[in-house]
């Protein structure tokens, strides 16, 4: 077994980032047998979820991997990162100093899967069915800037957004920004089941067992006209109940490569004994893990108690016992691996200060210990969850201030219940959905955010997140940011704990796997190939 670590730039989303490592093929499609991809990712249709393959509904990045395959979007964020770039669009851009009218004109003789043509009109829809369906999942948020929405002709779209937003470009990159058809998708109702139809670079059949998605297929789809190169024929995608079954399909070579997630036993395998014929690769993550805090709770909503948990949360102790060798501490929402990240949890609360925590409550006249349920998903970030909720019960309750127990349920159950506000501390973790560092700090403090949470700073959402985003330079913005997370920090309605690694093991035939899976754990299948000259 071989080992590759790509390189990511500490200013990932202001600088494209710095990768090595290389892999390919001739430049053409592989052809014969499938491309075999492991996850362990699941896709169930449920009563509170029955359309998860919406792109207006859906809200988790392993239901984008598979959008991002199939619905094309007017851009994307290039191999290695960087700004975004035209996609389905031909050409992109803000039109006014002030960044609220953008304009987009699509490519030519771009069609859907079906061979129809895509216009501006499709585009419009695509927007506002997302706006007009407002899911719970909370992902049409990004989308809520746009005011209006005009087009000229068949070929251009503008924007018009209600308030700047230099970010704007990024969101047209998300899956709720997919360009769908109005003969397949309803206006106002999402799409129940496992179809998924698009103009992307490829088309999607999925089998299906009990209402939960098992094997997906992705064809290179003819009718593809944008900016990326397709470097396969077909992908199969196949959910494993977790990682172990996902490894042994790797050793006994019925899959070639094993993305999401692996756990930390299977890397510190691999890092101790290669095995033959599998190449390990190693990149930064941009992954965070938190504890959230329903702040109208009647203990969470004690700003004491939030901050004397910080006081006690141990993060190194944590990282060593789950997940050495994957992580890092984590002491602010926005990752040390994204620009404008600041220290700011360590600054003001070191790590485990239970003398400080102590004093904290006692200032605030509340009795120890506080009695607290901390909710983690059993089945959704991978195994490590569990061990790691235990380790944050120990450490709180050694601290003789709490009286902590802990509470495991499937996603399917859980989402659903903290999006409603019915666990008063849980367990969250956030991939990007685009690579700046406002993606770390509107969706969890902004109005509608997407935890559900109640909390509410009127200098955050009223002058400081809107000031982030005038900034079309978002260098500029990094004093504005570094505002931001010393709030967080000091009114703790999240607990960020750590960041994460990303690691992809596959078969030494594979490659293109450096670019197939970015540090966001975003797939781009279209990378994939057989062979060992890179076509770039």
């Amino acid at each position: 077994m071989n080992r590759k670590t790509l390189v990511l730039s500490a200013t990932f989303g202001l600088l494209a980032p710095v990768l090595a490592g290389c892999g390919g093929s001739d430049g053409g499609s592989d052809g014969g047998d499938p491309i075999v991809v492991g996850t362990t990712d699941r896709y169930e249709a449920t009563k509170d979820a029955p359309a998860p393959l919406d792109p207006a509904a859906a809200y988790d990045v392993g239901i984008w991997n598979i959008l991002r395959q199939t619905v094309q979007t007017l851009m994307y964020v290039p191999r290695g990162g960087g700004a975004p770039v035209p996609e389905a669009a031909s050409s992109c851009g803000f039109t006014d100093r002030e960044n609220q009218s953008f304009r987009c004109k699509l490519r030519e003789g771009l069609k859907f899967s079906n061979g129809d043509p895509v216009t501006a009109e499709d585009v419009k829809f695509s927007f506002q069915r997302a706006l007009s369906i407002k899911d719970a999942s909370g992902v049409y948020a990004l989308l809520a800037n746009i005011d209006t929405m005009e087009t000229n002709g068949d070929s251009e779209i503008i924007f018009h957004l209600k308030a700047s937003d230099a970010t704007f470009p990024y969101k047209l990159t998300t899956p709720v920004a997919g360009i769908v058809s109005p003969k397949l998708y309803s206006a106002n109702k999402v799409r129940d089941g496992f179809d998924v139809d698009g103009s992307g670079p490829y088309t999607f059949k999925g089998e299906v067992k009990d209402n939960t998605l098992v094997k997906a297929t992705f064809t290179k789809n003819p009718n593809y006209k944008g900016d990326l190169k397709v470097l396969n024929d077909k992908v199969e995608m196949r959910s494993f109940e977790d990682a172990d079954a996902m490894g042994k399909a790797l050793d006994s070579d019925d899959i070639d490569v094993m993305t999401r997630a692996m756990s930390p036993e299977q890397v510190q395998a691999m890092l101790k004994k290669p095995k033959d014929g599998i190449e390990l690769t190693e990149m930064p993550g941009l992954e965070i893990r938190f504890l959230g805090f329903d702040t109208s709770a009647p203990n969470a909503k004690e700003k004491a108690v939030r901050q004397a948990i910080a006081y006690a949360v141990d993060r190194g102790e944590l990282i060593s016992k789950v997940y050495s060798g994957m992580a890092e501490p984590l002491y602010s929402l926005i990752p040390s691996s994204v620009a404008t990240h600041t220290n700011s949890f360590f600054n003001k609360y070191g790590d485990r200060d239970l003398a400080k925590a102590t004093s904290t409550l006692n200032n605030a006249g509340i009795e120890a210990p506080v009695k607290l349920t901390l909710h983690y998903t059993t089945d959704h970030y991978g195994s490590g969850t569990q061990k790691e909720f235990e380790v944050l019960r120990d450490q709180l309750n050694s601290s003789g201030l709490f009286d902590v127990s802990i509470k495991g349920e499937e996603w399917k159950d859980y989402r659903p219940k903290q999006i409603e506000g019915e666990y008063e501390v849980y367990g969250m973790g956030w991939f990007p959905d685009f690579p700046d560092p406002e993606n770390y700090i509107v969706p969890f403090l902004d109005k509608d955010n997407t935890i559900g949470s109640p909390y509410v700073n009127s200098t955050l959402r009223g002058q400081l997140i809107p000031q982030s985003r005038r900034e079309a330079d978002r260098s500029a913005a990094t004093k504005t940011f570094g505002e931001i997370q010393n709030i967080v920090a000091d009114d703790v309605p999240v607990l960020p704990l750590w960041q994460g690694k990303t690691y992809v093991a596959a078969r030494e035939d594979i490659a293109g796997v450096e670019w197939a899976v970015n540090p966001a754990s975003e797939l781009q299948l279209w990378e994939l190939r057989r062979g060992s000259v890179d076509p770039t």
